[in-house]
């Protein structure tokens, strides 16, 4: 039998993103509002872990009024792990829920993490797709040829990943790697047989830059499609 959720924590690492900040603490409180509205139960709150920012990332976190904990963690998942332990998420009646702060997220994100929750998913694989605005047609064009948006999809992303926190503790949560801590962490999942569902019914848009804040990360991606048309390669979280 399930146990009821009563709680969900996002969390969002964050080195330097003053100019995209904004935009996606904005969805995300806007998507928790909803989920507050949905099931006035389920407590909603928002972690920012601030890593070496030297930007105007505290001042645009501390006036958008989520929690926030700063810390020198040096990669994504070990920010990304410091800001679950400093939320206290765990147990089987909390879901933990990671986006990046170049993303913004649609009004139905939590509700629907919440719902395939409920259904029995212990960790849910959402899509991502990149903001029109940033990438030339043809770019764009070919990203979404190699992509699948659907529901099955067999993409990973630490941009739109839930997962129950104490399947995320008996996983090891996010490793302390440079880059894939996501792929870390579902492979561990999945290697004990933990229910993963892999869905595009809550996608999110994240930025079609090309210079990232991680090496071999989502932004990496974009600019060796860029130069690269013909080359498949790997798609990171």
């Amino acid at each position: 039998m399930l146990s009821p959720l009563d709680r969900v924590v996002v969390v969002v690492p964050v080195r330097n993103e003053e100019r995209l900040l904004d935009r996606c603490l904005a969805t995300v409180q806007h998507a928790a509002a909803r989920a507050r509205a949905v099931r006035p139960l389920v407590r909603a709150d928002v972690v920012v872990a601030l890593d070496r920012c030297t930007d105007g990332s505290a001042r645009i976190a501390t006036a958008a009024g989520v929690d926030v904990v700063a810390g020198s963690w040096g990669t994504a998942g070990a920010a990304r792990a410091a800001a679950v332990a400093a939320a206290g998420a765990a147990g089987a009646r909390t879901w933990i829920v990671s986006t990046d702060a170049d993303s913004a997220v649609p009004a139905h994100w939590l509700t629907g993490h919440l719902d395939a929750a409920g259904l029995g998913a212990e960790l849910l694989l959402g899509t991502v797709e990149p903001d029109p605005g940033d990438l030339a047609a043809d770019l764009l064009q070919r990203w979404h040829a190699r992509h699948r948006l659907e529901e099955g999809h067999p993409h990973v992303h630490a941009a739109n990943l839930g997962i129950r926190a104490d399947v995320y503790a008996a996983c090891g949560g996010f490793p302390p790697v440079p880059h894939g801590e996501d792929l870390g962490l579902v492979a561990a999942a999945r290697a004990r047989g933990h229910r993963v569902l892999a869905t595009d019914r809550v996608r999110v848009l994240t930025s079609g830059r090309s210079t990232g804040r991680v090496d071999r990360g989502f932004a990496g991606y974009l600019r060796a499609l860029a130069a690269e048309p013909q080359s498949l390669g790997a798609v990171p979280g």
